[in-house]
């Protein structure tokens, strides 16, 4: 039979550096890693379990009691129960009267309740301190010690000397604690955890819908038009060929839409004549997803890359090549050099070079290792200026490929342009929308705006003399 304590010795406590004590009531998984924690770090432990002869695997020293004695040793109680099991609490509440409960429970579903836990917990213990903490990190991150040591957890409570003592605590075992206000923030804290990448998600549809849309485009063009008509067989072109155009158009296009919002909103102020209006719900979610949008937009050029390096080994291009020269040299032709033809491959190829280059350098930058060492004016401008820099770079990729095809009608099929085509549509509005936006007429009325200047407004000859409010 193993031990009923586990032999791990703490690996910062000092004698000349106890802290408090600190109870724990429950013994699962969470309360044992919290424990051994807490513990490492100078905390006397002491844990409630509903069956103090019957917990096992908790850390050396720790203290195992009832419920009701265990809550006397200390004034602040970390609940790693479940909701459902709050129950017993009523019981206890002369016990708890006074005492720190703090709340690190979750739920299986988003919303599953009326009121989030912690309200629930602060309705049954009327008396007590409710604070909700620690529920976005899990048993296992506590393990692991000092690597995740930057985790972020989020704190709400009523009274604030006690959320600041739970934040002192949290911040004593290596994490970092961010003050999300009062109770009433506990629903959304405690449906954070549930969420499954939220910001990622319309990201991730836009670029899944531009995929498949492009993709059957693709397939229309290139393999259905042909076989109508010439009775032509391109089915292969849908493993290489097609993703191969798939992809550097929604990058592109993702591309664009990354800065997109933010004409769309410069728009508005102008239209508004203010910024204090709040812009569309659509929009703010927008904006917001830029981030993500962009590393996929990232992603799809990287797939781009490496799609095009296999086109030399690939046995319909080697099958042409091979014809080609058998053709030539039984005709005795050559094809002369065209250096026109040579310039526009040369360029078409620098400038995706070029285009790659800055969209991995607005990658790099986009890291919060890479963010968090500059300023915002440094981040502004690689975000911003560099962006646009890119863009402009790529869009022009995609012109120079189209070259003399770009609008000859012999490149249409049942009336349908090319696929880059329609992938320039976005980022030429876009960047003739922004060229104008920085003319110097639009760009005065547009930056006394975002200083706080209202048209219309009785505070603008303030805002004029230069007395509006940063």
């Amino acid at each position: 039979m193993e031990e009923t304590h586990t032999d791990t010795l703490p690996l910062t406590m000092n004698s000349s550096e106890k802290k408090e004590t600190v109870c724990i009531f429950g013994t699962g998984d969470y309360g044992r890693s919290l424990g051994l924690k807490m513990c490492q770090c100078g905390y006397s432990i002491v844990f409630g379990s509903r069956n103090p002869q019957m917990s096992s695997l908790l850390p050396s020293g720790a203290e195992v009691l009832s419920y009701s004695e265990a809550a006397q040793k200390s004034d602040i109680i970390i609940l790693a129960i479940h909701r459902e099991h709050y129950d017993f609490l009523t019981e206890l509440t002369n016990v708890l009267n006074g005492k720190i409960l703090v709340d690190i429970s979750n739920n299986l579903k988003i919303n599953q309740y009326p009121e989030s836990n912690a309200e629930y917990l602060a309705q049954l213990v009327p008396g007590a301190f409710v604070v909700k903490a620690l529920n976005t990190v899990s048993a296992w991150a506590l393990q692991s010690g000092a690597l995740d040591a930057s985790r972020q957890i989020f704190v709400c409570g009523n009274d604030s000397k006690t959320k600041q003592r739970v934040m002192d605590i949290i911040r004593s075992i290596g994490l970092t604690p961010l003050d999300q206000g009062s109770l009433m923030a506990a629903n959304e804290i405690e449906n954070y955890p549930l969420q499954l990448f939220p910001m990622w998600k319309f990201p991730l549809y836009l670029s899944a819908a531009l995929c498949l849309f492009f993709f059957c485009y693709c397939v229309v063009r290139e393999v259905i038009y042909p076989y109508v008509h010439n009775m032509e067989d391109n089915t292969f072109r849908i493993a290489i060929s097609i993703p191969n155009r798939v992809f550097p158009i929604v990058a592109l296009m993702l591309l664009a839409l990354v800065y997109l919002p933010g004409v769309i909103a410069a728009i508005l102020q102008l239209y508004r004549g203010t910024k204090y209006r709040r812009f569309p719900d659509w929009l703010d979610h927008w904006m917001l997803c830029r981030k993500q949008i962009g590393l996929l937009a990232l992603g799809f050029a990287f797939l781009h890359v490496l799609y095009t390096l296999v086109i030399p080994i690939r046995y319909y291009v080697r099958w042409r090549l091979r014809n080609l020269t058998i053709t030539q040299a039984t005709l005795k032709k050559e094809d002369p050099f065209n250096t026109s033809s040579a310039w526009l491959s040369d360029s078409y190829v620098a400038l995706g070079i070029l285009g790659f280059f800055l969209f991995v350098l607005l990658g790099i930058t986009s890291l919060p290792s890479v963010s968090n060492m500059v300023n915002w004016r440094e981040f502004r401008f690689v975000q911003s200026k560099l962006g646009y820099l890119t863009l402009v770079v790529c869009t022009a990729h995609t012109l120079v490929y189209g070259g003399k095809r770009f609008l000859s009608p012999k490149i249409l099929r049942w009336c349908l342009p090319s696929a880059y085509v329609l992938a320039l549509i976005i980022p030429c509005a876009l960047l003739v929308i922004k060229f104008i936006l920085i003319l110097p007429c639009i760009d005065k009325t547009l930056t006394r705006i975002r200083q706080g200047w209202e048209r219309d407004s009785k505070f603008s000859k303030s805002a004029l003399n230069g007395k509006t409010d940063i």
